[in-house]
């Protein structure tokens, strides 16, 4: 994809992961829209983050999780920019049990509003302006939580409610790419345990003891956490190098789900 005067809209750009897709796009020539709704003391950071990069964007507010207030959104994007060609599907609310406890009602509507709803109604709402566009690109995250659940050192972190949204994240990433092919490419991103999303810079990780989050670590193949530098440049390669790819998930968070098991030596054998 040639990004040069490309628009992307990248929602949940206010701090964290969607922040630095959006400075990264807008640094490689895309005109960016981006979307916040809580975190309302990252603003002013995030107006002057996006200020000094002299590039045209756009700043709405907007509760993803009303379809009128989608709808409103996506035609500002398009009455200041005209067009649209990524969207970046990054919303969600993951309840963690060592922060909320037990689920309530309201938690768990909350969580699927959120993580997959809302989701769905950004992709339909978008998804005319990006068949007019000759090359499309959506990415959705996702979570592991998907896959592992409310299971082992991920206990404390990954609700069985927000689990059951993420798994639902990989069935629209399929349906999306049939609906928006050949036009639009739809791919997902899968991640494990970031820095801004489930790990230090959380304040649920700060509830975790020094043994939860060690066993975090242990259980990741390359004993470490994830950084926002390692989703961009995921990003970027799905954007940039990825033209045949569609229907696909990468699921980026340093091997945990295979990890916790050690491959035992080969033995010597019998013959």
């Amino acid at each position: 994809m040639k990004l040069k005067n490309k628009v992307a809209l990248v929602l949940g750009g206010i701090k964290g992961i969607g922040k630095g897709i959006g400075l990264a796009l807008i640094d490689q020539g895309v005109k960016v829209a981006l979307t916040y709704y809580d975190w309302g003391e990252s603003l002013e950071e995030m107006k002057q983050n996006f200020a000094d990069t002299g590039k045209d964007h756009l700043i709405i507010k907007v509760n993803l999780r009303d379809p009128n207030e989608i709808i409103r959104m996506m035609a500002q994007v398009i009455d200041r920019f005209g067009q649209l060609d990524i969207l970046i599907n990054n919303i969600e609310r993951g309840g963690w049990p060592v922060v909320h406890g037990a689920y309530t009602s309201e938690q768990w509507d909350l969580e699927m509003e959120t993580t997959l709803k809302a989701k769905k109604w950004v992709f339909e709402t978008a998804l005319p302006w990006l068949q007019k566009s000759d090359d499309a690109c959506v990415i959705n995250f996702s979570s592991i939580a998907g896959i592992v659940g409310r299971s082992g050192p991920a206990s404390y972190i990954f609700n069985e409610g927000y689990s059951l949204a993420n798994r639902g994240v990989s069935i629209l990433t399929e349906t999306w790419a049939r609906l928006g092919a050949p036009r639009v490419r739809v791919n997902e991103i899968m991640l494990g345990f970031f820095e801004t999303r489930h790990a230090e810079k959380t304040r649920g990780w700060g509830l975790l003891t020094d043994e939860q989050k060690q066993a975090l670590v242990e259980h990741t193949l390359l004993k470490r956490t994830g950084k926002i530098r390692d989703v961009v440049r995921a990003v970027s390669f799905i954007i940039n190098d990825a033209p045949f790819m569609t229907g696909s998930v990468i699921r980026l968070d340093g091997g945990y789900c295979i990890g916790g098991d050690i491959v035992a030596p080969m033995p010597v054998g019998v013959e």
